[in-house]
């Protein structure tokens, strides 16, 4: 077959590798975004619920460490959007990608300032309706991987997704190295996404006690919590996970279930983890490529090695050399 790894905006950007860094909420900071885009790639910084300022201090890191793009992770339930975008704007920001909403109301202010702006769906219909609406590519995101999650897995909605746009498709969920590259550049993406294989970079800053959980994850400990509640979210096996599960179960079929509270168990979690290393309490957010993670090296190498995997698999000419 013929592979088609072309792609118009990594094309624009000037990248090295079609191979983009989610933006992971406090673990995709400006030193781990500006790491992969220096070494060709495209990094983003997660940015949360962050406010403007916070934004900021680490988009001006990233600039201090690289001269090549990177871009900013959106959550657009974020009750500080506003500021947040006006950051972007004011910055200089080149690439956005946006999570858990509509971009719509942004897009142009973003266009006209030169901002391409791609949205990460989890199904079909939302892929169609960005196209409509505008952007300019979209992450096809299954369920394998870390963080919140839809219900499709990365197999099933990829291709779905690629026959339903005319956009490129950028697939993500369940790839970690060169075969899964591979395998999504068959089921027809232009790009791929990858978010847990670069937690454990060097140049990733989450706490050690994070970084260990990933090395020494099998393939089977992630769990996802919030499938009763509705805020689906893949973690790493712990304490706190295995608690809001059961929490979750025990509220099914009372007069009045309290899922509320039990939501509130996660409240500050992914910060406990990311910065405070809290094993029992932090929200681990992994992806289940996790047992495929044994090593920790340098964000340059993990490209290099993938890209040069994921070429030789598809017969074509690793271009990157």
């Amino acid at each position: 077959m013929t592979f088609k790894i072309d792609n118009p905006i990594f094309d624009k950007l000037g990248m090295k590798y079609p191979l983009v860094e989610g933006g992971m909420t406090w673990a995709g900071t400006g030193a781990l975004a500006a790491a992969v885009s220096e070494a060709g790639g495209l990094g983003f910084i997660g940015t949360g619920y962050w406010h403007g300022d916070e934004v900021r201090r680490e988009v001006r890191r990233a600039k201090e460490l690289t001269d090549k793009p990177f871009g900013v992770n959106v959550m657009l339930m974020s009750r500080h959007i506003r500021e947040v975008f006006d950051v972007i704007l004011e910055e200089g920001v080149k690439v956005v990608a946006t999570g858990a909403g509509d971009p719509s109301p942004f897009l142009e202010e973003l266009h006209a300032a030169g901002v391409t702006v791609i949205p990460v769906v989890p199904s079909v219909s939302m892929a169609k309706m960005m196209q409509r609406k505008g952007v300019d590519a979209v992450v096809a995101e299954g369920m394998e991987s870390g963080g919140h999650i839809g219900q499709m897995t990365t197999m099933a909605l990829v291709p779905q997704v690629v026959d339903a746009v005319d956009i490129p498709v950028i697939a993500a969920g369940g790839i970690g190295d060169g075969r899964g590259v591979a395998a999504a550049f068959a089921l027809g993406a232009s790009g791929v996404q990858m978010g847990t294989r670069f937690l454990t970079a060097t140049e990733s800053e989450v706490h050690p006690n994070y970084k260990a959980k990933v090395l020494k994850a099998r393939d089977i400990d992630t769990i996802i919590t919030g499938n009763i509640v509705g805020s689906r979210v893949r973690v790493l096996k712990n304490k706190m996970a295995k608690e809001y599960v059961k929490r979750e179960v025990e509220e099914i079929g009372k007069p009045e279930p309290d899922y509320e509270t039990v939501e509130k168990l996660e409240s500050g979690t992914l910060r406990a983890a990311v910065v405070d290393g809290d094993k029992n309490g932090g929200a681990f957010m992994a992806g289940q490529i996790s047992g495929m993670v044994n090593d920790e090296k340098p964000v340059a190498e993990i490209l290099a090695e993938i890209w040069a995997q994921a070429t030789d698999i598809m017969g074509i000419e690793n271009k990157a050399k």
